[in-house]
């Protein structure tokens, strides 16, 4: 009766897997948002916990047919084989659920990592739009045009790694076909302002070092036109110092 009952067991933990593998493995899953792929993450963990949570039993079953075995070696036997058998589809059941919860955490956490720099990016972006439309209104000074050339200079030497991290997390995922209408319509979108912005940027750095250098130039000439002058007038005043003659002087001078 014992080696009936263990049969059973066995019976049952064999029909048990076959169950859990056609519930979790071979059900073919699409990821077309992001909380089709955060449940699918949340049932692979209570998988894996389901399937492990069995280890118990299995072990349980093992000591009891042992046992059987000691006590009648025929009966044992059998049921042995059928044990292996058993054991060896539960670890590959348990390898198997382990590896697609690992993936699907995997895939996850590259979503949530594609988001953060998504984020990070974008609020480059908004402080390139900012500085941009600062440019648009200076004053005509040339402290004022320098500090905003220098300031718009500075947001333009922002390194291009976020924006490598987010192509690739973006095709990885794209790739393996997970939220990739999703993930398409993000990275056109911002592909789009990123290369508006810039252009637009590096514009206004062009038009902004133009006009610097105008105004450099301008400045030059009104310094070197004050210098000459102070120099004329510094001459005239000895002249009239000196009582001379204004048709004295070459014409110039006059």
């Amino acid at each position: 009766e014992k080696a009936v009952n263990l049969k059973k067991d066995l019976a049952e933990m064999q029909e048990w897997m076959t169950q859990a593998e056609e519930e979790y493995l071979e059900k073919d899953f699409e990821y077309k948002s992001p909380e089709e792929l955060e449940n699918a993450v949340e049932e692979m963990k209570r998988a894996k916990e389901d399937v492990l949570q069995k280890e118990v039993r299995v072990k349980i079953l093992k000591d009891n047919i042992k046992m059987l075995a000691a006590k009648v070696p025929s009966s044992g036997q059998d049921l042995a084989t059928e044990l292996n058998v058993v054991l060896e589809n539960y670890q590959l059941l348990c390898n198997r659920i382990r590896g697609k919860c690992h993936t699907l955490e995997e895939v996850w956490s590259c979503w949530i990592e594609l988001l953060q720099y998504l984020d990070l990016e974008t609020a480059w972006l908004n402080n390139l739009e900012e500085r941009v439309q600062m440019t648009e209104s200076l004053p005509d000074k040339l402290d004022a045009v320098n500090d905003a050339l220098e300031s718009l200079e500075s947001v333009l030497r922002h390194p291009a790694d976020n924006r490598t991290q987010i192509r690739e997390l973006g095709q990885t995922l794209i790739d393996g076909g997970i939220l990739d209408d999703i993930i398409s319509e993000k990275l056109e979108a911002f592909n789009a302002r990123y290369e508006e912005l810039s252009h637009l940027a590096v514009s206004r750095q062009i038009a902004l070092e133009q006009q610097l250098q105008t105004m450099r130039e301008t400045d030059h000439m009104l310094q070197v036109l004050q210098e000459n002058l102070v120099e004329l007038d510094r001459l005239l005043t000895s002249y009239l110092t000196d009582r001379v003659d204004a048709f004295q002087m070459p014409q110039e001078a006059q």
